[in-house]
């Protein structure tokens, strides 16, 4: 199964460069590629890294910075949508055009 559309990554060489010791995002896009370009496939991997026993990030603020903190936590609630803007009343003004 592909991890990384971007760069026709497989799940295999996720796990390859694992086995070979990367133990981060960034060391396996060192090796592959992967996560490099749009960032969707960051999930997988840290979860791949997580299935094999390797350390999942180097430090909580780059997983943080990443949206992986705590990837088995629950999702935190969406932001609060802005207020609607005041409806205006009555008609638009009509402003007239000068004759030249």
């Amino acid at each position: 199964m592909y991890v990384c559309m971007c760069h026709a990554v497989t799940e295999d060489q996720v796990k390859n460069a694992i086995d070979a010791g990367a133990n981060t995002p960034r060391q396996i896009a060192k090796g592959c590629k992967a996560g490099t370009d749009c960032g969707s496939c960051v999930r997988r991997i840290q979860v791949l890294l997580g299935e094999h026993g390797a350390r999942p990030c180097p430090t909580a603020r780059l997983a943080a910075r990443l949206g992986l903190a705590d990837l088995d936590a629950p999702a935190a609630s969406a932001p609060a949508a802005p207020a609607p803007a005041p409806a205006l009343s009555g008609p638009a003004p009509v402003v007239p055009l000068r004759a030249a």
